[in-house]
Order: structure tokens, then C-alpha cells, then sequence
């Protein structure tokens, strides 16, 4: 079936019969996917209908791929390049570094998803971890690259706040300097007028 028959979007809480059907016949446990339901990317068929859907949750750098159902899996592979498509504009939007996935349809690996090594698993959020199938995962964006990258930001901000408090107190030590000559001269010529108006017989101390 040409996916050009599929439209994928958001699910909405109108679809949440739809999905709740769907979740039941995949044996998914509906009552706690309903609380997650915006989670969920659904595949539409031209009349309306959902015939797919997938969820998506996203922590921090990291999204998990989980739940995914079909009421047709003969239209799955031609449903999952469209999924695909919007789950990856999805996660650069949100600055995801690498996608996880415990789903084990051949077509992820196809599309790039590998079995996680102990090293990725190092970086597996604590919340997703658990007994299940063993993990697929992608990195979708250099890790190290921009973990350095974010790192040289921070550096950048802290020097730039560092110059501007040390202009700032510069700026204060110049306005006290400034304001102390000011009195000082303010004064000296308070003393140079009274000398004045003393040698000149116009003020006499005293009287």
C-alpha cells in the first residue's frame, strides 16, 4: 500500500477510543498509555481512520520509541518511513542526541537502529531502564561534539560574566575615585575662597 495514503500527526484526546482499541488488541496496558496519550504520533488512512500509532517520550537529550501497534501490520513498514520521517524532525527540534527503543521490528535496524552496547547503556535514563526486550538505540546527533560544544558555551558565559563584573568594579572604583577628587577640590577651593574673602578684610572669623 503507497504510504501516500497515511497522514501523520499528533494524537489529540479525540482519538483516545481509537487508541484505546488499538492498545487493548496489542495487549498494551491502555490505563496507563491514556495518561501519556500526546505522546503518541498516529498514522491516519486517507478515510480517517487510525491504523497506526507510535509513542514518543522525550527526556532531556534522550527520546524512547515504545509502544507501537498497527490494526494492519500488513501497512506497518510503509507507516513506519512516514513515523520515521516525524520522529526525527521531532527529536532535532527538542535537541534529542540519541533515540532508544525496545520495539523489535526489523525495520529500525534497517533504518539504523543498533543493539545498545554497555557503554550506551551507561547513558540510558534510570526512569527507562527495567526488564523487557533488549534495547535497540541511534545516535542522531555527535554526542561528544556537542556535549564540548555546550561546554565551551558555558565557559564563554562564565568568562563574559566574569568581564563584566570585573567591569562593573572597575566602573565603582572609578566613580568613588572620581566622586573623592571632587570632594577634595570642591573643598580646596571652598578653603581658596575663604582665604580670599579673609586677606581682603571681607569676612573677619570671629564677628
Amino acid at each position: 500500500m503507497s504510504q501516500t495514503v497515511f497522514r501523520i500527526r499528533r494524537a489529540t484526546t479525540d482519538d483516545f477510543q481509537s487508541l484505546q482499541a488499538l492498545w487493548q488488541s496489542m495487549r498494551f496496558a491502555a490505563d496507563d498509555l491514556e495518561k501519556r496519550l500526546t505522546e503518541f504520533q498516529v498514522v491516519e488512512s486517507a478515510d480517517g481512520a487510525i491504523v497506526g500509532a507510535v509513542g514518543l517520550q522525550i527526556n532531556g537529550r534522550h527520546a524512547l520509541l515504545h509502544s507501537e501497534g498497527y490494526t494492519d501490520f500488513a501497512v506497518a513498514d510503509a507507516a513506519r518511513e512516514l513515523l520515521w520521517e516525524r520522529i526525527r524532525t521531532i527529536a532535532s527540534h527538542h535537541g534529542v542526541f540519541r533515540l532508544w527503543t525496545r520495539e523489535q521490528s526489523p525495520f529500525w535496524v534497517r533504518w539504523g537502529f543498533q543493539p545498545a552496547t554497555l557503554e550506551n547503556l551507561e547513558r540510558l535514563p534510570a526512569e527507562w531502564n527495567g526488564p523487557g526486550e533488549p534495547w535497540l538505540t541511534i545516535q542522531i546527533k555527535d554526542e561528544e561534539a556537542l556535549a564540548a560544544m555546550d561546554k565551551e558555551i558555558e565557559l564563554f558565559k562564565a568568562e563574559g560574566k566574569k568581564r563584566t563584573e570585573e567591569a562593573l568594579a572597575q566602573a565603582r572604583t572609578w566613580t568613588t575615585t572620581i566622586t573623592v577628587i571632587a570632594f577634595l577640590v570642591g573643598a580646596a577651593l571652598l578653603g581658596v575662597a575663604f582665604f580670599i574673602l579673609v586677606r581682603r578684610g571681607l569676612f573677619v572669623p570671629g564677628h
